[in-house]
């Protein structure tokens, strides 16, 4: 049987590499996230992989629901959500989920360490209430409103990269799958 870090090495270099280009550009590109997608589709069909055709497509759809949702309300770029069908397709539906969740955790820790670096812990918490109350409120506020509250309500000098977090994540679910 094939060790864990070689059978997901190449999920491991792509993720590596979206996050140095996110780092750098703030953006993920469209090759690099369909590239990511497509290895995991295909690793899918081969003996040893971490799941089968059937549970790839779950897991890319898996992957990909809530960050599209979060996609739609300016919270969340497009390359972000492929990245996360990316690794749903790599993995399935269940440590998709898994990865999204412990990268909303890291991400926080993160973004706080930034802010409180930055000065700026006092305004993450209050435009963090903010939002959370608009979002509480989207059916009398609308969804424009939200998402344009999220988008003025900037804590930290520079977003957060997603791939940076999504890596870390990824790593921390692949050590407790095996």
């Amino acid at each position: 049987m094939t060790s864990t870090p070689i059978k997901f090495a190449p999920l491991l270099v792509l993720l590596v590499w979206a996050a140095v280009v996110d780092l750098r550009q703030r953006r993920i590109p469209n090759w690099l996230t369909l590239l990511l997608i497509a290895s995991g589709f295909a690793r899918s069909f081969m003996v040893g992989g971490a799941v089968g055709p059937a549970g790839a497509v779950l897991g890319i759809f898996a992957g990909a629901a809530i960050p599209f949702m979060l996609f739609a309300m300016g919270a969340m770029g497009g390359g972000d959500v492929k990245l996360m069908a990316g690794v749903g397709a790599w993995l399935g539906p269940w440590p998709a989920l898994a990865v999204l969740v412990t990268e909303k955790i890291v991400g926080l820790a993160i973004v706080v360490a930034q802010a409180a670096w930055q000065g700026r812990l006092a305004a993450l918490l209050g435009n963090s209430a903010v939002v959370a109350v608009n979002v509480l409120h989207i059916r009398e506020v609308g969804i424009d409103h939200v998402s344009g509250t999220g988008r003025s309500c900037r804590s930290v000098s520079r977003p957060l990269p997603f791939a940076v977090p999504a890596l870390i994540s990824v790593i921390i679910v692949l050590t407790r799958m095996h």
